[in-house]
């Protein structure tokens, strides 16, 4: 086997075979046979693994759960895989899913490959690709609203995506089930978490019309053109999408719209650079393109603050149980407690 050319994490190279990887891959795809393969493992965030895999000319984009102990039904590729293979034909900015596979010998967890699509995903900071661009933060903030609006609008049943959630009930299991999750990861005592607790119980809405939900829909799971800036080439990290309330979704997408006045939340956004459209504003869009009704949606950004707290809080107890051996989680507890304090001002103060 050729010389591998391997550049990740020193946890990546250490827990990864990548020679049983490598021989599998070439067993399953015809590859250039004098090329090396090499991998680099993209910005590490707090969810799924991802490495860019290129043999010769030829590229794909792999994901795999994380290292260590991980909650039930979390970082599920596998089902991830599955969605892909159904939404990518009618929403093609889902990239297109190649193969996955579950086999102890090769990784420890499952991993799929999918296709690798070209363009710039925006962290922390802006592309200096469109540094020249007039309003480009502007035209970036529309069309991330835009594209959610055009998920949203695609009839799930006609295009035969009826089995890919359960739209009944969907936000009672949604709001259950992250208390639940809380209350099994809990570390310290945050203060205002009952009174969120008790509201949100009390408060669950009727849902809207049910459509397809990403879960996950913020502006670093997204590629922009390079060619044409402003315009979105592809949406990633499907592992928690299904059919429910889209209200969700949208607001999920303001809990990671970050203010460049807003508290540390142990969240990444290039928003918080200042520039781009408000949250107010993000939201009068989503109104107007989708025509929803969203006189309740103040119950629903509470919920998403509370429930990104969560996601957070899963990801520090592990790293206190010593599952995880990443400083950059010690101190998640700080954002987490400003996260229950947005939704807690949200829920009693009418703020956004």
């Amino acid at each position: 086997m050729l010389k591998q050319k391997i550049n990740v994490s020193t946890q990546s190279e250490k827990e990864i075979n990548w020679a049983k990887f490598e021989a599998f891959l070439r067993n399953q795809i015809e590859l250039d046979k004098s090329a090396n393969m090499e991998v680099k493992q993209f910005s590490e965030g707090y969810s799924n693994l991802t490495f860019l895999i290129k043999v010769g000319e030829w590229e794909s984009v792999m994901r795999r759960p994380p290292f260590g102990k991980i909650p039930p039904k979390a970082h599920d590729v596998e089902r991830e895989y599955r969605l892909l293979e159904k939404i990518n034909p009618v929403f093609p900015l889902a990239p297109k899913p190649y193969l996955c596979e579950h086999n102890p010998y090769i990784m420890d967890k499952p991993f799929y490959l999918m296709e690798k699509k070209n363009g710039v995903v925006l962290d922390e900071t802006m592309a200096p690709e469109f540094n020249a661009v007039p309003n480009i933060k502007k035209i970036i903030s529309e069309s991330t609203v835009d594209t959610l609006v055009q998920l949203h609008d695609i009839d799930y049943q006609q295009a035969g995506l009826h089995d890919m959630g359960k739209p009944d009930g969907y936000l009672e299991r949604q709001v259950h089930g992250w208390i639940k999750r809380y209350h099994n990861s809990k570390t310290d005592e945050i203060k205002v978490y009952i009174d969120i607790e008790k509201w949100i119980l009390s408060n669950i809405p009727n849902s809207q019309h049910p459509t397809i939900v990403h879960n996950d829909y913020k502006l670093n799971n997204m590629m922009l053109s390079i060619t044409e800036p402003g315009k979105v080439v592809g949406v990633f990290d499907w592992e928690l999408s299904t059919i429910g309330d889209p209200l969700t979704d949208l607001a999920a997408a303001i809990a990671y719209w970050k203010d460049e006045n807003d508290p540390f939340t142990a969240i990444n956004s290039v928003t918080a650079l200042g520039g781009f459209i408000s949250r107010e504003e993000f939201i009068e869009r989503y109104a107007k393109k989708s025509n929803r009704d969203l006189s309740n949606f103040p119950f629903y950004l509470a919920f998403a603050y509370f429930k990104t707290a969560v996601i957070l809080q899963q990801i520090y107890y592990r790293w206190k149980e010593g599952y995880l051996a990443d400083d950059r989680f010690s101190n998640l507890n700080e954002g987490i407690q400003n996260l229950m304090t947005l939704s807690h001002d949200v829920i009693f103060f009418n703020k956004r």
